[in-house]
């Protein structure tokens, strides 16, 4: 079920009307049942899923309550991480990790033939993972108290709306919303349906309609002229971001309708002026979800320069296949890695030297991140490393023997896109649309729904971080 879908209005209509006129413990109660429908619609089947992890993190809490014991307390802890992070392991890198153990052993002359399962990732598993191991952390570590309800550790883990693509909401910042009654007086709704539209604009005015573009050139690269293999690059960075983005604006915005509050998810990355700037942009929820139970406890700066940059690397190979079961992720997770710690060396031992460049030196940092997140999108999209490899020499060198080339349009639009992204940024439309007047506020949202269903693609596409 999509948020840019018909189904999906009439599905919250119906579950909004019932929700305002229920008592507290009531709405939980629908939201869950609702939460599972809205699961089960994509395959019931999955719902055992949530359900073995509801109940292994309900249980260890419970038991994490009853004890002060350290080292039982850490058996505890071990037992959840590893039941929800092998579940995880099963369905999406099981067969990934099989084959490459049989081409290791084939090094060394071992014959193996692993047995490859044949199972079909569940949607939106590595996001209600990581907040079942967040829930379970936070109990260990005493930031949060066991929840003795099952029916709210259950409706923690599912709340439909991040349910499938995040955002990665934490249980300290999600359990006290539980636990008062939500009314209609305390809800934004101006914000909330302003927000709502621009994730519904960026993912269906957008990313659907550069996405066939970014496929032309990822398909066939070698077809095309330098600049249009560039383009389509930089497309697919306009692609992924509107697509993520919009579906995060979108959850955020029906959590909100509902009376939950959370945090922002993207903060204009393509502005960031260093890749450290970037991460605190990008996919916020997964990038502090990374910062906070990996980096930091495994050492982070504690241990010296050297111990640093092996736990940053870590945290970000480990993020990289966190994203997908294959070498391009790891690849593209090494990159940033690998550019967050020549920058932090830069940063102490040179550019400390010399004084700031002012606004000059901003437009060019923002360039050469710009420049170097898309060269890392190549090999987060291509469905090879010699297709990516292929991809980012044309990126770098400026040359190919292609000869085809996309619409002349391409350009112009990416420069507009540019300025509306500026824009957005610097005047912030939803407090733009906020401080309307009710007539004027329903003139502008119907405009914007109107151009939001004017300029969406016929056919299905899916939400790039559904396959994650």
């Amino acid at each position: 079920m999509l948020f840019n879908s018909i189904g999906f209005a009439c599905f919250f209509l119906i579950v909004y009307t019932l929700y305002l006129f229920l008592p507290h413990r009531w709405q939980n109660r629908l939201l869950l049942l609702t939460s599972y429908v809205f699961y089960g619609a994509w395959d019931w089947r999955f719902l055992g899923l949530i359900w073995f992890s509801t109940l292994l993190d309900y249980g260890c809490g419970l038991a994490l309550a009853r004890t002060r014991r350290r080292l039982i307390r850490q058996r505890l802890l071990a037992c959840s991480v590893i039941g929800n992070i092998g579940l995880l392991g099963i369905f999406k890198y099981y067969n990934f990790f099989s084959e490459n153990l049989r081409q290791l052993l084939e090094v060394f002359g071992w014959q193996i033939e692993p047995r490859f399962l044949s199972i079909i990732l569940p949607v939106g598993i590595s996001f209600y993972t990581f907040q079942a191991i967040s829930y379970m952390v936070d109990v260990y570590r005493r930031d949060i108290k066991a929840d003795r309800s099952l029916l709210d550790v259950s409706f923690y883990i599912a709340f439909f709306p991040q349910l499938v693509a995040g955002p990665i909401v934490r249980a300290s910042n999600f359990v006290p919303q539980m636990e008062t009654l939500r009314r209609w007086s305390d809800v934004d709704v101006k914000f909330c349906v302003t927000l709502f539209l621009i994730g519904l604009i960026k993912k269906s005015c957008i990313s659907d309609n550069v996405a066939p573009y970014v496929d032309l050139i990822f398909a066939a690269p070698a077809d095309y002229n330098a600049m249009s293999v560039i383009a389509g690059v930089l497309l697919y960075g306009v692609q992924i971001y509107c697509d993520f983005s919009g579906y995060s604006d979108m959850a955020i915005a029906t959590a909100g309708l509902l009376g939950y509050k959370f945090p922002p998810n993207f903060n204009s990355p393509s502005l960031a002026p260093n890749i450290q700037d970037f991460w605190r942009r990008w996919h916020i929820s997964l990038s502090t979800w990374l910062r906070d139970y990996l980096y930091i406890p495994v050492g982070g700066n504690r241990r010296g320069n050297m111990r640093r940059d092996v736990n940053l690397m870590t945290t970000m190979l480990l993020g990289g296949l966190w994203h997908g079961a294959s070498f391009n992720f790891v690849i593209w997770g090494g990159l940033h890695g690998a550019a967050l710690a020549i920058e932090r060396v830069w940063n102490n031992r040179v550019a400390a030297r010399f004084p700031k460049m002012g606004a000059a030196g901003m437009i060019l940092g923002v360039a050469l991140t710009y420049y170097f997140v898309n060269f890392a999108w190549i090999f987060f999209r291509a469905a090879t490393l010699a297709e990516a490899v292929e991809i980012a020499k044309v990126y770098l060198t400026l040359q190919s023997a292609g000869t085809q080339s996309l619409p002349d349009i391409v350009w112009p639009l990416m420069i507009g896109l540019a300025a509306i992204h500026y824009l957005a940024n610097r005047y912030r439309l939803e407090d733009l649309f906020r401080s309307l007047r009710p007539v004027p506020l329903a003139l502008a949202i119907g405009t914007a729904a109107a151009f939001a269903i004017a300029f969406t693609p016929t056919g299905y596409r899916p939400f790039v971080y559904f396959q994650f």
